[in-house]
């Protein structure tokens, strides 16, 4: 296969995922050799076509009329991350707090909790720190319970307030109540009490 001829598929693959797409050489390895991939990004990359992330990660950019070239989100990242390692990731920390809506302010630094091995991904002015953690904790990977876990967690026993547990009860929908109440068994036990009142139907104890 000539490289013009894997230029063409990179680009058309590229643009067939659409902007804002954060992606990695392995996604793009059914293409053509990994030389030939590589050699294909660094054209497009020079080109200014694509934008390099970090090292092995790549972001075909969204633009705004007014705000012009917008960054690419840490769940746009994260999830490239997770497709090109076959892992699971869970925001942590305050992340999640702002994730479920219990903090206005996205951290510089974003923590998710792994199955697979622990990395620091600086991009730009950020960093994404990849934990490893146990089985246990990320048995609710990817499931709001899994979010709500985390943030409570973040946040600590004598932070969370009535108001806290209001504001997640109105961002639950009614089968996210249910898969709360199924994952009860893998949070702590203050953790467990809020999620059992915020299941059952909306009283806390």
């Amino acid at each position: 296969m000539s490289q013009q001829s894997v230029d063409q598929k990179v680009i058309k693959t590229i643009r067939g995922h659409g902007r804002g797409w954060v992606f990695t050489p392995r996604h793009l390895a059914s293409l053509g050799s990994r030389n030939a991939v590589a050699s294909a990004l660094k054209r497009y990359k020079q080109a200014g076509a694509i934008i390099a992330l970090a090292r092995g990660l790549y972001y075909y950019p969204r633009t705004d009329p007014e705000l012009g070239q917008l960054e690419a989100s840490n769940d746009q990242i994260a999830r490239a991350l997770a497709g090109r390692d076959a892992i699971r990731l869970q925001p942590a920390g305050a992340y999640a707090a702002n994730l479920l809506g219990l903090s206005d302010q996205v951290p510089a630094t974003v923590v998710y909790l792994t199955d697979g091995r622990s990395r620091d991904v600086p991009v730009g002015n950020r960093r994404i720190i990849l934990k490893r953690t146990s089985p246990r904790a990320m048995a609710t990977a990817g499931r709001t319970s899994g979010l709500v876990i985390q943030a409570l967690r973040h946040l600590g026993k004598d932070r969370v307030s009535e108001d806290t547990v209001s504001r997640i009860r109105e961002r639950l929908t009614d089968l996210e109540r249910g898969q709360l109440e199924r994952d009860i068994p893998y949070a702590s036990a203050w953790i467990a009490e809020i999620m059992r009142a915020l299941s059952v139907d909306g009283r806390t104890t």
